[in-house]
């Protein structure tokens, strides 16, 4: 019976074009899974065929669990105080073991043996041509459309597929049994079912790809593409920056009478494409970013990360974009948060902040408005400012004597002190369950003390929009951080 065993298993391994180990594995579940069915219920089973021989043998496991968590699965685990009773220097998660008699071959039913078998073969023909096909380095996958299921498209290219969901489809697209498709790979979920490459329309890895395979000069390295955004099947921007000064990057992009850039746009549904030039200057990328609008002035805010910029009242609806649409790819393109605002709303949001220095200024320097003013007039916006900045660049302020000059710096920076002590309070106040909270770190606990954030339910309670505003972080960041905060309100 062993040697007819290990005929077997070469007449299979060499009709399928699979490894003997493969083969052997597949006889190992059968064989194993005809015998959980003796013991019943939830017995784990292993069964160690040898390869030379084929004789084998089968051991009933049990998994070693921590004493607290008590046992899941009885007829699988055992805790591991009595397992440290057998095997004295056992761990956790390790597996103790006791030979049981093996099933004979010839009592298995053949039918559910073959089946284990044969599934194990086409596993492994399939893991075959995956590794086959991504061991090629491509990252688009060109192929036909073989079949719908549950609204997602099954595309095959040679004996490969991949899936394509319907959120990663070009909105409006039809596709139809039959039809030529391109998408670029996201990578492999070995826990999908049926095909693992998943596949995507409307990521900008795509265009990325697209234009990679359109402009011969980023293959080359000549250009790179840094970023990219889309609205699927609408618009998009992309930023392209030249390593070499003699190549244009935008007109090399857009190629002789658009054929460039018309022959990605035409690939994705009439997608309307934006190729803007990097900068390295964030305002200048922000400026290139919200064409075709003008840009009259840009006011960085680097703490916050974001960008106010004012354009005048013909170029306000260009650089807002229908519903929203250039600003916020424009955004995306740059990593930027960019406010759209007129030359009057800039003015009145300048005269806003600048009366809110002269309030801070009035009231914890202790002066009047005649010499808050000045300072505000001599760029000076906060208390730090004052108390830290060179001396000489203060005495050179016409209006203020060295005497003046010191009282200010010293009143200054007895303010921060006092500010500091009263935010280390406020610090103090924060729940430990907030400040335990994934992503949440010392800088961050302050601001949220400052707001009077101080629980996690407080974090929780808030929108979006008012995280961003208090913490001056991104709205992805923002979100995430009190969907964590909000977790123990659907566990509890």
């Amino acid at each position: 019976m062993n040697r007819e065993l290990l005929m077997l298993v070469d007449a299979i391994s060499r009709e399928k074009s699979v490894e003997r180990d493969v083969v052997f594995g597949a006889v190992e579940a059968a064989l194993a899974s005809a015998t959980k069915k003796l013991y019943g219920g939830e017995a784990d089973i292993r069964v160690s065929v040898d390869r030379d021989s084929g004789e084998y043998e089968t051991f009933r496991r049990w998994h070693v669990v921590p004493n607290e968590a008590g046992l899941q699965i009885p007829d699988a685990e055992i805790l591991l105080f009595e397992a440290q009773e057998q095997i004295a220097d056992i761990e956790i998660d390790d597996h103790i073991e006791e030979p049981v008699e093996s099933v004979p071959i010839g009592r298995i039913g053949a039918q559910a043996a073959k089946q284990v078998i044969l599934q194990k073969i086409r596993d492994a023909e399939r893991e075959q041509l995956l590794n086959d096909f991504l061991s090629r380095g491509e990252k688009i996958f060109v192929g036909t459309v073989k079949r719908l299921d549950k609204g997602d498209i099954i595309a095959e290219s040679g004996r490969v597929e991949g899936r394509l969901k319907r959120g990663e489809m070009i909105p409006k697209e039809n596709l139809r049994t039959g039809d030529r498709v391109r998408a670029v790979i996201l990578g492999i979920d070995p826990t999908q079912r049926g095909p693992q490459i998943m596949l995507s329309r409307s990521s900008p890895e795509f265009m990325k790809e697209l234009f990679a395979q359109e402009v011969p000069e980023i293959e080359q390295g000549l250009l790179e593409i840094k970023s990219c955004a889309r609205d699927a099947g609408s618009r998009a921007k992309i930023a392209v920056l030249s390593h070499d000064k003699r190549v244009d990057p935008i007109g090399t992009c857009v190629g002789v009478r658009g054929s460039r850039v018309n022959g990605v746009t035409n690939e994705l549904a009439g997608e309307r494409v934006d190729i803007v030039l990097w900068s390295e200057d964030p305002a200048q990328f922000v400026i290139g970013a919200l064409a075709p609008a003008n840009v009259q002035s840009i006011v960085v805010d680097e703490e916050r990360h974001a960008m106010d910029v004012v354009v005048d009242e013909e170029n306000l609806a260009i650089a807002i974009g229908r519903g929203g649409q250039n600003v916020r790819l424009a955004s995306e393109l740059t990593g930027w948060r960019i406010n759209i605002m007129s030359a009057e709303e800039s003015a009145a949001k300048h005269e806003q902040e600048s009366e809110s220095v002269r309030k801070l200024f009035v009231e914890k320097l202790d002066v009047d408005g005649e010499v808050a003013d000045i300072l505000i007039a001599e760029g000076f916006t906060s208390l730090e400012e004052v108390a830290y900045v060179p001396m000489q660049e203060m005495l050179e302020i016409e209006a203020f004597d060295e005497d003046t000059v010191n009282e200010l710096r010293t009143r200054a920076k007895d303010a921060l002190l006092t500010m500091e002590i009263a935010r280390e309070e406020k610090v103090e106040e924060v729940s430990q369950d907030l400040r335990d909270l994934d992503g949440m770190t010392p800088e961050l606990v302050g601001k949220l003390a400052a707001g009077d954030i101080h629980t996690r339910d407080d974090l929780a309670d808030l929108a979006v929009d008012e995280l961003v505003e208090l913490a001056g972080m991104d709205e992805a960041a923002a979100r995430a951080l009190i969907m964590k905060a909000r977790e123990h309100w659907f566990t509890a």
